[in-house]
Parts: C-alpha cells; structure tokens; sequence
C-alpha cells in the first residue's frame, strides 16, 4: 500500500514537472520559487493517492470509480480556486471549499508560480499532509478488512 502510495505521488510529481516545463517555456512562471511547487506537487499527489486508495478499498467494481470522480473530484476542482477565485463563491461554498485539500494546493503553488511567497503556508501544508495520513490510514484499515473477508 505505501509503495502504491509513493508510485501515485511520483508519477503526479512527474506530471507536474512536465506541466512545469512547459509553462515555463510558455512564459507564465515569474520567478525560480516556481520550483518549491514541485515539493507541494508530491505532497498533494500524496493526499489524493491516499484518497484514491479509500476508493479502491471500497469499489465494488471498476464502474465504481466514476462515481469518485463524479461525484468529489469534478466538484472539488470547480470549487477550489482552479479555474476562478473561490472568494466569488457564496460563503457556506466556500466554507466547504476551504475544507477541501485541492483548496489548499492552489493556496500554495499559484503564488509561487506568480514568484510570490504564498500566505500561510504551514496551514496549507499540515492541512495536505493531514488528509494524506489519515486517508490512508483509513485506506489501510479498509483494504485489511476487505482483503481478511
């Protein structure tokens, strides 16, 4: 499961650099602080890998997992801050947003892309590495209990 885990995070923090790349040869990174993404790339990978396991855990079948994205990860991208501002959404939006861990990777990586250092940045990253901990406890506890039926 770890091993899974880390396999997730490395080919998102490959995507990333890739993303990296190319909008750095596009024009759009400000500043070398773009880099310290990279980090933040990994750490979300972590968090959505471990969530992603608590899915697999708990698919009956492999329709299941359009539930997931249909259901959480389109939403959440919409809701996030990824496309517009999440501050034009109506308060309890973002509240659940704000509670929402791809909330807190834009929080993090769009300021470093623009070169600038962004705002409160050990919040953001306990809130990342929080969800992946306990997502993937809780991943373990389900896949031992699936695996011991």
């Amino acid at each position: 499961m770890a091993g899974e885990l880390l396999w997730a995070a490395a080919k998102a923090t490959l995507s990333g650099t890739a993303i990296l790349v190319v909008i750095s040869l596009l024009g759009f990174v400000a500043s070398p602080l773009a880099l310290w993404a990279l980090p933040v790339i990994f750490l979300t990978g972590l968090a959505f890998a471990a969530l992603g396991l608590i899915v697999t855990a708990l698919a009956p079948s492999y329709d299941f997992f359009m539930y997931y994205f249909t259901l959480f990860i389109t939403p959440m991208v919409l809701l996030c801050g990824v496309f517009f501002p999440p501050d034009q959404l109506p308060p309890l939006v973002q509240a659940v947003a704000a509670w929402l861990p791809l909330t807190h990777a834009v929080a993090l990586v769009r300021p470093l892309l623009f070169g600038e250092i962004p705002a409160g940045i050990v919040g953001h990253l306990a809130s990342l590495l929080a969800v992946a901990l306990v997502a993937f406890w809780i991943a373990l506890t389900l896949i031992r209990r699936r695996l011991l039926k």
